[in-house]
């Protein structure tokens, strides 16, 4: 049997670590104003266990995508590569906001892979990047 009850003070450990920011497209809970879901690195599906080490924040559409997936393929290369573990590796060694602060292009296989199958840049996420931006909301400094 699965355990996915996740305790309240759990919860609030796994989102202070985070820094209240998904793991994923680093969209603050409080720029959004909804709370961010504690997403499974390992699926529970995979046999991923409810555990601090295997939990991070994502917003409700990097965690909507991910599913139970932990894998998919860098567009560059077709090369099917481990999906981005917030947890565990360093988000600007894998991503870099363009220009405007809109957009997340991937720097390696693994960002890559990773902006396009969690449809980090869709068409609802950008224009919200750019009114974000606009209030000096985004993209984080840190």
């Amino acid at each position: 049997m699965s355990q996915s009850y996740i305790s309240p003070a759990l919860r609030q450990r796994v989102a202070e670590v985070a820094r209240y920011r998904c793991g994923y497209c680093l969209t603050s809970q409080t720029t959004i104003g909804i709370p961010l879901h504690i997403e499974h690195i390992v699926p529970l599906a995979s046999d991923g266990e409810t555990v601090f080490e295997n939990l991070w924040l994502a917003c409700p559409s990097c965690n909507g995508y991910k599913s139970a997936r932990t894998q998919a393929t860098d567009p560059e290369t077709n090369q099917e590569v481990s999906l981005f573990n917030p947890r565990t590796q360093t988000w600007k060694e894998h991503f870099v906001w363009s220009a405007d602060g809109a957009e997340i292009i991937g720097l390696t296989l693994t960002g890559r892979a990773t902006v396009v199958a969690l449809k980090m840049n869709n068409e609802y996420v950008v224009p919200s990047r750019r009114v974000w931006v606009a209030a000096k909301l985004h993209p984080p400094t840190d």
